[in-house]
């Protein structure tokens, strides 16, 4: 049974999140095995960033030449395929050029899958991508529980990482049959042109237009990777939790971002993306309060739970928008993808300094700014581009049976 169009891209994202939720939780094998330093693990786990940063400006001219459809179903099965390799890597050298072109991989295919979620938008006449982006957390939550019990288990990870990657490719490879056809990428009610849109630049750094928005999401993903790395750390060391409530803090951040994104279409429909963030930066910013006040885990769990909340739908929205904006959605997309897969690499490593400097309340008092600044930026989001679909739901043929 081929699946709808909101379906399968729903499924792509959820098949990219399950690929990044079974690698990592097997890092310490890996490490074990090939007997890896700290020091030396730190450089690889900078590979795949590093990877994903320069594959993504060129995934904008491969969706153009080859189709948003067909450049999705290839690049999700190379990432799909990839999840094999870093546990067959023979020696340390190759270890560092798998996780290169496994980083690469990631990102381009986070391009291609997030540039085609914008076609299917334009279609539907409404938000999808919050809840798309919480689809993929799905993924990758529920897949790292089950990687996490083999690790346990001390299943060989080369015989468990083989084994999710081509159930991840068959997945993949069904969920591509139902994503919607090239040929049907400009929506239905909007003027067509004879004459189709320049080619994205073979290289797609960020335009002028898209650094506004990006910033938005370079601040958002900024607070978020502060907050997904530290939050452990910070109830450990400012409150003295134990390790299972130093534990919660993560859970629980992480699971309020999902459920967040997978309701959060809803929000945006009602509020439109501008009244949506400055909703989002105030929750956010009211969260990061209660953590530098409050003396207690409960309260600082309770504040990484309001973060959680307020960060949820800004990067989907940044996506979205971005998408709309560029030259062809792969190229917009490309262009903001690349300044948060900067912010998300820069981010751990500056809260970790500002924590060893000042210590960690300053430090996330600091990142408490950052997600007020988005209250300020948030009238970059404002459709100004003519193919930015209006928040209404409108009748389209592609039909969308999922709740978002």
């Amino acid at each position: 049974m081929r699946l709808s169009p909101h379906h399968a891209i729903a499924a792509v994202f959820a098949a990219h999140g399950a690929v990044a939720g079974s690698l990592f939780t097997r890092i310490p094998w890996i490490q074990d095995v090939l007997g890896l330093s700290p020091a030396t693990l730190g450089l690889v786990l900078l590979c795949p960033p590093i990877g994903a940063f320069i594959g993504m400006p060129t995934a904008s001219r491969l969706a153009y030449r080859f189709g948003s459809r067909a450049a999705t179903r290839v690049l999700l099965a190379l990432w799909c395929a990839g999840l094999a390799f870093p546990a067959l890597a023979p020696s340390q050298a190759w270890l560092f050029v798998v996780f290169l072109l496994f980083g690469a991989a990631a990102g381009m295919s986070d391009v291609v899958m997030n540039a085609h979620a914008v076609v299917l938008e334009r279609h539907l006449g409404r938000s999808i991508m919050s809840g798309l982006h919480g689809m993929w957390s799905v993924g990758s939550l529920a897949v790292g529980g089950v990687s996490a019990v083999a690790a346990s288990a001390g299943i060989d990870a080369r015989l468990h990482l083989g084994a999710v990657s081509v159930a991840l490719l068959a997945l993949g490879a069904a969920a591509g049959r139902g994503l919607v056809p090239d040929h049907a990428t400009a929506p239905g009610p909007l003027p067509q042109h004879d004459t189709p849109p320049p080619p994205p630049r073979r290289f797609a750094l960020p335009t002028r237009g898209i650094l506004a928005i990006g910033l938005i999401g370079f601040c958002a993903t900024f607070a978020e990777g502060a907050s997904s790395n530290w939050s452990a750390v910070y109830l450990t060391e400012v409150t003295e939790a134990g390790p299972g409530l130093a534990a919660a803090g993560y859970t629980v951040f992480m699971l309020c971002m999902a459920v967040m994104r997978l309701t959060g279409d809803r929000l945006i429909r009602r509020l439109g993306p501008v009244a949506a963030v400055r909703t989002s930066g105030i929750v956010g910013a009211a969260g990061g309060i209660v953590v530098v006040t409050a003396s207690t885990p409960t309260l600082v769990i309770a504040g990484f739970a309001l973060i959680g909340l307020g960060l949820a739908v800004i990067v989907p929205l940044v996506f979205a928008t971005a998408g709309n904006v560029g030259t062809t959605p792969g190229e917009g997309v490309a262009g903001v993808a690349t300044i948060t897969y900067l912010s998300g690499m820069i981010a751990p490593a500056v809260t970790g300094w500002l924590a060893d400097t000042l210590g960690y309340p300053t430090a996330f008092a600091l990142i408490t700014g950052v997600v007020a600044l988005l209250i300020l930026l948030a009238p970059a989001l404002r459709r100004r581009a003519k193919n930015v679909p209006s928040p209404e739901k409108r009748e389209d043929p592609v039909e969308s049976p999922l709740p978002a």
